[in-house]
């Protein structure tokens, strides 16, 4: 029998609010851009703890970094957890945070309690999470799950022109391990929700059973630029008038397979960008979202068709292109029951749920199992200075993450 193992709640949130000041911003949130030196301060301080555990740490060669604790079986494939400390250029303190630095309090309970699992146990910080710096998202889980090669990721310049390469190199994150050379029993990432489910029905555990398909688009609109003026108004090519018809209609796209399509324009440079210019090229990105991968193909070829239908009557022409797609997921049913059971041995109530986000476990499900564990977010507000989780709520999040790890090592000695 295995002692009463419980989380220190109080060392979970000193632990979450002391790291938000790497990178900590005037209105309370984190910016922690990949690779930047926020990043590579708090990579610093996350190797030092986890080794302070005992724990090895390896960083692989898209700077992925993995802490392992032995378990009673060396041979044993080790059971992961973990998720991102990357940050969004105005982002909160609980996304992908929570994920590690609920996964080191598992680590640090295991380790007071001197309780050795039956598999290694590994905690995870995946490199460029977020892909606000270097796009696409999830990109060294990608790389590590074969949906790009290390040679694309290094290949990838941020707005500034700095390939992913050079970034690695100047911040010393680079590693030697080769990436995806690593195997899992198991993945199990916990997640604020990002959205307003759990908090509005009241429950504060969510059983992820997969996420929904993403497709980004780049879109370049192109007219010409003229003079605000002097040009009649019946001889303008104005590119902003086509980018906003067509930024209305993907609105129109995701409303019409609602409820559980989305669509987003949430970037968008005009050029040349001054007040008494016609504008004569936009760029903008389309975010479009669905669980179903053949509604996805629909929305996209409405999309097309609103692009071919808006802009030649404006006098516009277009560039359209797929910038990235991540393909609907279903997570591994045994994982999904030991969350459901970890719950209910911390004493919690599970809600089965899709997630609406994007995150790292959508890869590493290609090629271990996986699940998600979800707490609730305050508003269902994420990707913003004034993101919120409760106290209670990253407590109730990390015990059933210890829970749900102990119950599969349960069923994979079993």
């Amino acid at each position: 029998m295995r002692p009463n193992l419980t989380i220190d709640p109080q060392r979970l949130w000193d632990t979450l609010m002391d790291t938000a000041r790497i990178g900590g911003t005037s209105k309370g949130g984190i910016r922690r851009l990949t690779l930047s030196e926020e990043d590579r301060q708090v990579r610093d301080w996350f190797r030092t703890q986890c080794e302070a555990l005992g724990c090895t740490v390896a960083t692989d060669e898209v700077g992925t970094m993995f802490a392992r604790r032995e378990g009673r079986d060396p041979q044993a494939l080790p059971i992961a957890m973990g998720s991102h400390l990357d940050t969004q250029p105005t982002g909160g303190k609980f996304d992908g945070v929570l994920g590690v630095l609920a996964g080191l309090e598992v680590l640090r309970t295991l380790h007071d309690m001197d309780y050795r699992t039956q598999a290694p146990i590994e905690l995870i910080n995946w490199t460029n999470e977020e892909g606000s710096r270097f796009s696409p998202a999830m990109l060294a889980s990608g790389v590590f799950a074969g949906a790009f090669t290390r040679e694309e990721a290094y290949a990838i310049r941020d707005r500034d022109g700095i390939s992913f390469a050079e970034a690695l190199e100047a911040s010393g994150c680079r590693g030697t391990e080769p990436v995806g050379e690593r195997r899992f029993a198991g993945f199990f990432e916990l997640h604020i929700e990002q959205g307003p489910i759990l908090e509005k029905e009241g429950v504060t555990i969510g059983a992820v059973t997969g996420v929904q398909g993403m497709r980004w688009y780049d879109v370049t609109v192109i007219g010409q630029d003229a003079h605000t003026g002097a040009t009649p108004m019946y001889l303008r090519k104005n590119a902003l008038l086509g980018a906003a018809r067509i930024i209305d209609a993907v609105d129109a796209i995701a409303h019409a397979h609602a409820p559980d399509a989305v669509g987003t324009v949430g970037y968008l440079e005009n050029r040349p960008n001054s007040r008494n210019v016609i504008p004569g090229e936009v760029f903008f990105g389309v975010d479009l979202r669905h669980r179903d991968e053949a509604v996805l193909d629909v929305m996209q070829a409405a999309l097309e068709a609103e692009l071919a239908r808006i802009l030649p009557p404006l006098g516009l022409e277009w560039r359209c292109s797929t910038l990235w797609s991540s393909p609907a997921v279903a997570f591994d049913p045994r994982l999904i029951d030991c969350v459901r059971e970890g719950a209910a041995a911390a004493g919690y109530a599970t809600r089965d749920m899709v997630s609406g986000a994007g995150h790292d476990a959508a890869y590493i499900a290609r090629v271990a199992p996986t699940t998600m564990i979800f707490v609730p977010c305050a508003g269902g507000i994420s990707h913003n200075e004034a993101e919120s989780a409760s106290f209670d709520d990253c407590a109730a999040g990390a015990q059933v993450l210890l829970e749900a790890v102990l119950a599969y090592d349960r069923k994979l000695a079993g």
